[in-house]
């Protein structure tokens, strides 16, 4: 264990990242999606995301603030996972103090929200930001953004039949709503 071990575990956590992201782009289009529909307990599914980013939010000193989330909802896990996780680790490229902050909200059925004390969204870029291959100004700033993460979870939400809305304030920071309700089966 040394500060050089943990920057490269760092590195190739992000590596992982984005090869999973291509994955789920290659596999997104395909006639073969393995889609499977079942209750899914969102708190545990969070709780598991969360905990595998745990290193990185440790090596960057922002506090998560966890509020359980007993969701139950019909979806797809796998697919699920990697949206949450695609929002965790866009969270986590954006807040450089802070905190993230995940809970559910009171006077809604199934909305999850994640909100972050980082950098923002310009007005301006939100209305674009689930295009393909969009980056927006802060992309262009960081230029490490690939335009591809927030596009694959509009899609991968759009098939599961549930909703994201991004509300965001520059320098204030920025709240993402996935809204789970469906349909009553």
């Amino acid at each position: 264990d040394s500060p050089l071990c943990r920057a490269l575990q760092g590195d190739l956590f992000r590596i992982e990242q984005y090869v999973e992201m291509v994955l789920t782009y290659l596999r997104l289009d395909t006639r073969e999606t393995d889609y499977v529909f079942r209750p899914c307990d969102i708190d545990a599914l969070t709780r598991q995301c969360i905990k595998k980013f745990s290193a990185e939010f440790i090596r960057r000193g922002l506090a998560l603030e966890y509020t359980p989330c007993p969701l139950s909802v019909v979806t797809d896990e796998k697919w699920l996972a990697f949206v949450l996780e695609q929002l965790l680790s866009n969270a986590l490229k954006y807040t450089k103090k802070g905190a993230i902050h995940i809970y559910a909200e009171q006077d809604a059925k199934k909305v999850l929200l994640i909100e972050d004390t980082g950098i923002g969204i310009r007005k301006e870029d939100l209305p674009r930001i689930f295009e393909k291959g969009y980056t927006g100004f802060n992309g262009r700033l960081d230029k490490r953004a690939s335009g591809i993460g927030l596009y694959l979870t509009k899609r991968i939400l759009d098939n599961l039949s549930h909703r994201i809305t991004i509300t965001s304030t520059p320098g204030v920071g920025t709240k993402v709503a996935i809204d789970f309700s469906q349909y009553e089966i």
